[in-house]
């Protein structure tokens, strides 16, 4: 697949290179020739020099082919307006997803309809979740980390409860994703039986999980 990154500070170098070593072919896209001395010695996609915020930069690297882009300078403002330009002047490209930094940015750049990671968010997010309770495995992340997928180990506790009694207590803020047992996973009914041992995956929201953390750790009875 071919893949543009525009921005090549810490996060493009290193996205860049990642794609590259995954076997597509890649462009990263500079206003600063020696911001490309980032890029690890081992990358071999090209390079193009130009002002970010012009159509003719964005040409020059090819993107009337191109099946995404990332969008990851150092300002928030500047990825939003590259990433709706593409937008607007480049439908083809299936794929735009730019990079948030300040959290209070976010709402500006969501306005625009625009696909968004924002590893501040995600990491205060996360960092959260391990101050808060560890023994709750976030296996999976979507969006800026609002919601997850956490795996629950189910004890002696619950053993011989239905998953409706231990799921009540988060309301909607969770869905159950699977349940697995003895290395089987399987979509459970509500009614479904625990067994000691039973890990449960659930996706939720921070409310969700520690509603549902405080509901296993008191036993079924409480």
């Amino acid at each position: 697949m071919n893949f543009i990154v525009i921005g090549c500070g810490r996060v493009g170098a290193d996205l860049a290179f990642r794609l590259f070593k995954n076997g597509h072919q890649v462009v990263v896209v500079d206003q600063a020739q020696e911001a490309f001395s980032r890029l690890d010695p081992d990358f071999r996609g090209r390079t193009t020099e130009g002002d970010l915020l012009s159509l003719g930069a964005l040409q020059r690297s090819g993107i009337e082919t191109a099946d995404g882009v990332a969008v990851v300078t150092n300002s928030d403002t500047v990825n939003a307006v590259i990433g709706h330009a593409i937008r607007t002047h480049f439908p083809q490209v299936r794929q735009v997803v730019v990079r948030n930094y300040d959290p209070a940015m976010r709402e500006m750049q969501e306005a625009f309809g625009l696909q968004l990671v924002s590893s501040t968010a995600w990491g205060a997010e996360r960092l959260q979740e391990l101050l808060i309770d560890p023994s709750f495995r976030a296996v999976f992340s979507a969006g800026n980390g609002e919601v997850e997928l956490y795996e629950l180990l189910i004890d002696s506790l619950w053993e011989g409860r239905p998953l409706k009694d231990l799921m009540s207590a988060c309301g909607e803020a969770g869905v159950v994703v699977a349940l697995t047992r003895a290395g089987r996973a399987e979509l459970p009914s509500a009614a479904q039986v625990f067994r000691n041992g039973d890990i449960l995956t659930v996706g939720a929201s921070l409310e969700g999980i520690q509603a549902l953390r405080t509901r296993l750790q008191s036993g079924p009875e409480a």
